[in-house]
């Protein structure tokens, strides 16, 4: 039979036991803290949703009227635009005295086809560049996010004329969700804090 061990820690090693050992549940009990606070709180569903699918459905046309109906701010998220009514509507928009403000991808304005990115800006419509991400994929609208009955246009679908002609894409437009449309301002405006002002390209860089 083994002897039994005479070892008994100090004193001392037992308080520092005791304070790793508070020191590591504490260190879990913040992580958890932080994790459970990073994880949005799910919002009740209100208001109403209407679903569009293309290229069976008029997807552009909905957008379309969403924006005619506008009456005090328009905030869009657009990875491209290239749809010329989207941006005459948002234009016209702009031109009636609501307040158009748009971020858009950097590498599809530099690389992309036919965007409607300087047009807007020629109509004296602020845009901004997103420049961090390796892409700024958002497809969205926010119309009258501040009012109780703002509208929210959202999904897979890109503001073109291929996303409605040619592609398979989904569109959501949820209508009286003011908690949600608060949610998807409060992004907008983190990502344009971190954008650059659009600058129209110069006649010497545009013939590079």
């Amino acid at each position: 039979m083994a002897p039994q061990s005479k070892y008994r820690p100090s004193t001392r090693t037992v308080r520092w036991l005791v304070v790793a050992l508070w020191a590591i549940t504490a260190a879990a009990t913040a992580h958890a803290e932080a994790t459970r606070k990073a994880i949005p709180a799910a919002l009740p569903a209100q208001g109403s949703i209407e679903a569009l699918f293309t290229p069976w459905d008029d997807a552009e046309g909905a957008i379309i009227r969403v924006i005619s109906q506008a009456k005090k701010t328009i905030h869009v998220q657009a990875y491209l635009l290239t749809s010329r009514s989207i941006a005459k509507a948002l234009i016209a928009a702009h031109a009636r005295g609501v307040n158009v403000l748009v971020l858009t991808d950097q590498e599809m304005l530099l690389n992309g086809k036919s965007s409607q990115i300087p047009a807007l800006a020629a109509a004296d419509i602020p845009v901004s560049v997103e420049t961090r991400y390796a892409t700024a994929h958002n497809k969205i609208m926010l119309i009258d996010a501040q009012t109780r009955h703002g509208t929210l246009i959202t999904g897979s679908y890109n503001f073109t004329w291929s996303a409605q002609a040619r592609n398979a894409e989904n569109l959501l437009i949820i209508r009286n969700h003011p908690a949600l449309l608060n949610r998807y301002l409060a992004n907008w405006q983190r990502h344009a804090a971190e954008s650059q002002p659009y600058a129209p390209p110069t006649e010497a860089n545009h013939g590079q």
